[in-house]
């Protein structure tokens, strides 16, 4: 029997709706991530409690979220919101059905300024507080390092800054932490680099990647964080994704049937249910288009 730990699959459907131009309905959400919570992904990174101005396609978030409880379907698929602030933590943290509350902590300060409208200094405290917050509401925080394999903006980056706030970061508690490469500018080499180094100090930590990347090189940066001992991965079907406050050309997320065609190689992937998965596919194709 394989010792090898369980690879653990994230899809990510609120990042690929949220920058999505046409306003998608709310029964066609709920239709969306109900297919998509039977298909047997670890955890569904399903909507988020930030700003409405900022984010105007998850405004239905808790709307969405009790249509999911009025329907429920058996699954073992743990929901994950986003969140930016102490305020959207506590409007999270009232829902049973939420397991993860997720903060984007970036080592940019252009792209931390620009997606949670304070500095990383700020948000450390941020960080500290919502963590307080997930122990009293019996939820864990999901930090993602933003802009963790460099920016676009002239910012300070390297392997050290990254390893710094991480460092800080896991001394507060949090025991899950994502790398990821926000507008997918990290080389292979990038990515098994930070990943090996963050995983082999942390050993006590889940450590995952949350890759943006156009096709030609996902492969190459998926293969290097499983060489790094990464089991976290995240994806979205279709590839769709991005911040919408990052840059102007939103690079996509990694396409979720790919990953889980590449990651089929090795032991450990978790059973995944192909009609349903087929179905989201079919909803997705759907809902993703212009």
């Amino acid at each position: 029997m394989s010792t090898n730990p369980p690879i653990h699959l994230i899809e990510c459907p609120r990042d690929a709706m949220q920058g999505w131009p046409v306003f998608i309905p709310t029964e066609k959400k709920i239709e969306y991530l109900s297919a998509l919570l039977q298909a047997g992904f670890h955890t569904l990174d399903f909507g988020s409690f930030v700003s409405a101005k900022a984010i105007p396609q998850l405004t239905d978030t808790a709307a969405v979220l009790k249509g999911l409880k009025s329907s429920p379907v058996k699954t073992e698929t743990k929901l994950l919101a986003i969140i930016a602030n102490v305020r959207g933590a506590e409007e999270a943290a009232a829902f049973d059905e939420i397991d993860y509350l997720g903060f984007p902590f970036s080592v940019s300060e252009t792209f931390q300024l620009r997606n949670t409208n304070s500095t990383i200094e700020q948000s450390l405290q941020r960080v500290t507080d919502i963590q307080r917050i997930c122990e009293q509401s019996r939820k864990q925080l999901v930090i993602y390092i933003s802009m963790g394999f460099g920016n676009p903006y002239g910012d300070p980056w390297s392997a050290e800054i990254v390893f710094d706030w991480v460092n800080r970061i896991a001394g507060l508690g949090v025991s899950i932490i994502s790398l990821a490469d926000t507008v997918g500018l990290a080389t292979p080499e990038q990515v098994y680099t930070i990943t090996s180094y963050v995983i082999n100090k942390l050993p006590g930590h889940e450590i995952g990647v949350h890759l943006h990347s156009t096709p030609h090189n996902r492969a190459a940066k998926i293969e290097a964080a499983w060489q790094a001992g990464c089991r976290r991965f995240d994806g979205a079907l279709k590839g769709i994704g991005g911040c919408p406050m990052a840059n102007d050309a939103l690079v996509g997320n990694i396409d979720t049937e790919w990953l889980i065609s590449y990651l089929e190689q090795y032991e450990n992937l978790p059973r995944l249910n192909k009609t349903a998965l087929a179905k989201s596919v079919t909803l997705a194709n759907e809902i993703f288009t212009l």
